[in-house]
């Protein structure tokens, strides 16, 4: 199995990526799953002895989702915390890390477009995404695919990335 990680910061167009890669790639091939499908709270991780956990967990729970087909999974894993932290499933012969980085100005902009049930509701909450954002930022070479999509629509990303995971 390979995996394809589509990750970024909050409000980056992950969960979006995932609805229109679906579209694009070949279901008997790929499974396309957010992280938020596999049923596991952050806030039941957060601040624990075990929150270096849920990344391998939501992974782990994606992969037996995927049942043996190439894995597109939508999180905000990046590739420094796969490899230091993360026992990876068997299953996974080859991971690629696919980052998507609007501006800051994007990020705020869309996190405060959310509906209000979401939680982004002051710059304070806010801000802790736009630094995270940044760090995807400077860096960049750490992924093997990069992509600023503040002025790229939903179509044009999806056919980028979906290109890409076709041709490797």
């Amino acid at each position: 199995m390979r995996l394809f990680v589509i990750t970024g910061t909050c409000g980056a167009g992950k969960s979006t990526m995932k609805d229109f890669l679906s579209e694009r790639l070949d279901k008997e091939k790929f499974a396309c799953i957010d992280s938020d499908e596999v049923g596991l709270n952050w806030w039941d991780y957060a601040g624990t002895d075990k929150e270096k956990k849920y990344g391998e967990d939501t992974l782990k729970g994606a992969v037996k989702m995927a049942e043996g087909k190439d894995l597109i999974f939508v999180s905000c894993l990046n590739p420094l915390d796969y490899f230091r932290d993360i026992e990876a499933p068997a299953d996974i012969e080859t991971s690629y890390f696919i980052a998507l980085c609007p501006t800051d100005e994007e990020i705020d902009k869309r996190l405060k477009a959310r509906p209000v049930e979401r939680g982004f509701t002051s710059d304070e909450i806010i801000k802790p995404h736009i630094d995270y954002n940044g760090w995807f930022r400077k860096n960049r070479s750490k992924f093997q695919m990069f992509i600023d999509n503040t002025e790229m629509s939903e179509d044009d990303t999806a056919d980028m990335i979906a290109a890409y995971i076709k041709r490797v």
